[in-house]
């Protein structure tokens, strides 16, 4: 038996699709309890200059607007504040979330550090910059601001697609 028999019909599918309805739709961080529990060895960032300027740069474009298209601190989406931080750090990234995924070196949801993105199929691409304790920034959609969210929030687990690590060259550390 497979499929969505036993899993709640009708009621389940529409879930799923609500779900997927993109990064416009995305919840807010106040969403229900957690449904899953995101395992990290570090769930802080390591004493590393990289890492930590990448989670400060970060958390410091909290609240800036969404803006398509965007990369500065006046507007940006979901690649545009990946692209800021990482090149506030000195390091250049691709500017779609596609392309930062292609890009960056693998990482297992289990070995996510702080510092490494988190991607998404929402069921468009998405990305976000992994600050630990199952957190993490990102841009979610028109209307919206640059916040937090929880990697163990259904819509994000459910919607993960992988997570990512970009690092600097020796002579950038």
């Amino acid at each position: 038996m497979g499929g969505w028999r036993g899993r709640g019909g009708f009621a389940g599918i529409a879930m799923a699709a609500w779900m997927m309805a993109g990064c416009v739709g995305a919840p807010s961080r106040d969403g229900g309890p957690a449904q899953a529990v995101i395992a990290s060895p570090s769930t802080r960032p390591a004493d590393n200059s990289f890492v930590n300027r990448i989670v400060r740069e970060a958390q410091g474009l909290i609240g800036a607007p969404y803006r398509l298209g965007g990369e500065d601190p006046a507007g940006m989406d979901c690649s545009g504040l990946v692209s800021l931080v990482f090149a506030r750090a000195g390091v250049a990234t691709p500017r779609t979330a596609l392309a930062q995924q292609q890009a960056a070196v693998p990482v297992e949801l289990d070995q996510l550090r702080p510092g490494d993105l988190v991607f998404f199929r929402l069921p468009d691409p998405h990305v976000g910059i992994y600050v630990g304790g199952g957190e993490f920034i990102h841009a979610p959609g028109s209307g919206r601001t640059v916040t937090t969210a929880r990697l163990d929030q259904p819509y994000f687990l459910l919607g993960f697609a992988g997570g990512g690590r970009f690092q600097p060259s020796p002579a950038e550390r």
